[in-house]
Formats: structure tokens, sequence, C-alpha cells
């Protein structure tokens, strides 16, 4: 296979992930988007462990520079998610907490 070939390949996948998880998301009952953003800020965790063993080999600066960009909006991502969660379990608490 070629290398234009894996790409078309990598992007109908990524594609159709993107499709299914959007189709999921938009079922999910409104009581649950709680722990959902928990499950999201756990696997956005992972992804930074990830970055994290990809930008510590340093095979190429290409890699570096990646890796480190993964780490920070993983970071970033991750973050705004724990605060997110925070204001909606604060809606749920009734804020005064």
């Amino acid at each position: 296979m070629e290398a234009s070939e894996h790409i078309v390949e990598n992007l109908f996948i990524f594609m159709l992930a993107s499709f299914v998880g959007l189709e999921l998301i938009k079922g999910v009952s409104r009581l649950l988007h709680t722990p959902l953003m928990s499950l999201t800020n756990a696997i956005s965790s992972i992804a930074i462990v990830g970055a994290l063993m990809v930008t510590g080999r340093m095979q190429t600066d290409a890699t570096l520079y990646l890796g480190a960009a993964a780490i920070a909006c993983s970071s970033i991502n991750a973050i705004g998610g724990f605060m997110i969660t925070d204001r909606i379990l604060k809606m749920f608490r009734g804020g005064s907490e």
C-alpha cells in the first residue's frame, strides 16, 4: 500500500468515527451528560500519556513538534472538560456549595 492509500483509509475511518460519535452523543439523555463528560476527560488524559510517550522518543523534529502540540491540545481539552463538569455538578447541587 502506498502512503496516499493509507491517508485515504485513515481519513475514512476518522470521518466514520466522527459521524458515529456525533450520532451517539445526540442520543444521550441530558442527565447522562455529566458522566459522559467525565469519561471524555479520562480519554483526554490517556491521550496526554500517549503524546508524552511519542514526544519522549524524539525520533525526528516533527515528532517533537507534533507531540508537543498533542500534549498542549489534550491538556487544554482535559482541563476545560473538568471545569465544565464542575459547573454542571454545581447546577445539580444548587450552586451554593
